[in-house]
Parts: C-alpha cells; structure tokens; sequence
C-alpha cells in the first residue's frame, strides 16, 4: 500500500493547489465584483468560494484516506475522499440557488450592474489561471489514479469558462446591453447546479459500489487471456478511489494441483496490477467440467 499512499499524498498537492488558487481569486473578484458593481463577476467569486469548500473537503477527504486500515475499516479508508465531494456537491448547489436568487431579485427591481473594463480584465485573468489548474490536476490525477481529484480538475476547467462567461456578460454591458452582466451571473448560477448535480451523480454511483462496465469488460478479457485459465465464470468490480477490488471467479483444469493452480491467481493478479495499477483482484477458482 505504500504506492498508494504516495499517490494519495502526490493527490493532496493538487487540492492545495486548488484551494490557494480559489481562495486568492475568491477575495479578488468579490471585492471588486462589489466595487465595480458587476453581478457576473460576484457570482464567479461565490462559485470560486464553494469551489474553496470543495477542495478544502477534498484535501480531508485525502488525509483521512492515508489512515490505514483497522478492525472497523479492513478495506482502508480511501472512500473518504468520495463522501467529501458528496458533501461539497450539497454546498455548491445550495449556493448555485442563492446565486439564482438574487439575479431574479435584480431582474424584477429592474437593478442592473454597472461594471467597468476592470472587471473585464480580472474575468479573463481568472480564465488563464483557472485552465492553468485544471490541466496540471488533470495530469496529476490520471497520474494517480485519483477519481476526486480528476473530478475536481474538470471543475476547474468549468471555472475558467464560467470566468469567460463572465466576461462575456461585462463586454456585453461596456457595449451596450446593461442585462448582460445579470444574464450572465444567472447563468453562472445555473452552472454551479450543473456542477453539484453531476459530482453528486458520479460520487454517488461509486459509494453505492456503481462500476463502469467497459472497465468490467476490459478486465474480463485480460483475465480470460492469462495462461492457465479456461473461462470467466464471473467477475465484480468496485472502486474506493485510488485502489479497484475486484472479485473473479474461473475454472481451470480440474487435475492441477494447489501450486499450480495458486500460479494462476498470481498470474491474474500480476495482469491486473500492470493494467490498472493498484487493484486488489481475489480470486476464485474453480474446476472446469470436461464432457
């Protein structure tokens, strides 16, 4: 387990990472999304901040994963960092409403922002720095094998566009159309919903022990391909993050004897360790029936 406790750490990075970027951001464009009155750009700084929760639960989640196993946890705790993204997903929707909210507000008072180039020009920055991110955790997590932390680089990617958005919605004001800048802020709401709803899907899949099939197919074929093993009776994969378990049962030849027999498990679980790095694989075997 002490590669995947490396991982885990070199996955702890990427969380800081996101939380010093977020923080910084969130007190920029919040200030002066309020000092320059643009709506847009004080939505884009509250989705920065639940983004700030986000990674905060994320890097527990981690740290808590690094805790090893005990009577009560024999799998280990690497679940941890899923039920953190769950709880942010409840965060960042709750404040995707709020967001809506006072974008109506404004719309029925009839109370549009007035932002200035200033605005615009801290929109586009957040952009650069925000893709900057989601492609260094993007490489980190694959690296990994980290399904929270790739899920929180496809968040950053969606904050640098949300910042695009943004600018859009202050160019739109300095050109002319005073609504644009609220629009955006509406849609920006819409989008950290968007955001909560489908970390909260695929967080959930995982905790209730949801497997992709393709990577199910995928290792059923490799194991029906190791030496020794005659067919794939069946197979169960679940995921607790950093680390796939998976249960295979398959026949082999009925006059093996317990050593040879042992040497296909090792072969099977050799084939899986360099397919899908740390996989814990058990294994069943049973006789095949000849007629």
């Amino acid at each position: 387990m002490k590669s995947i406790n490396k991982n885990i750490k070199k996955a702890r990075l990427g969380a800081v990472l996101s939380i010093v970027t977020y923080i910084f951001l969130t007190l920029v464009k919040i200030t002066f999304g309020f000092l320059d009155q643009s709506d847009a750009l004080i939505a884009d700084g509250l989705n920065n901040f639940t983004d700030v929760i986000g990674s905060t639960a994320l890097f527990i989640g981690l740290t808590i994963a690094l805790i090893p196993r005990d009577d009560n946890h024999t799998y280990g705790h690497y679940r941890a960092e899923l039920i953190a993204a769950l709880i942010a997903s409840f965060i960042m929707f709750a404040v995707g409403i709020q967001v809506i909210i006072q974008t109506v507000i404004k719309f029925i008072n009839n109370d549009y922002a007035e932002p200035s180039t200033t605005s615009l020009y801290i929109s586009i920055f957040s952009m650069i720095i925000m893709l900057i991110v989601a492609f260094i955790n993007f490489r980190l997590a694959n690296k990994v094998n980290s399904v929270a932390l790739k899920a929180a680089s496809f968040d950053n990617l969606q904050d640098g566009l949300v910042s695009l958005g943004a600018a859009i919605g202050i160019i739109g004001v300095l050109i002319g159309f005073e609504t644009l800048d609220t629009i955006a802020s509406f849609l920006i709401g819409i989008l950290i919903i968007y955001t909560a709803v489908i970390i909260f899907k695929e967080t959930a899949t995982t905790l209730t022990d949801g497997f992709n099939s393709k990577t199910l197919k995928e290792m059923e074929e490799i194991i029906q391909n190791v030496s020794g093993v005659i067919d794939v009776v069946d197979i169960k994969g679940r995921s607790h993050g950093f680390i796939y378990f998976v249960d295979v049962t398959v026949t082999v030849n009925p006059k093996l004897n317990v050593v040879e027999g042992h040497m296909i498990t090792e072969r099977i679980e050799r084939a899986m360790f360099d397919a899908f790095g740390d996989t814990e694989t058990i294994v069943h075997i049973e006789p095949a029936l000849f007629s």
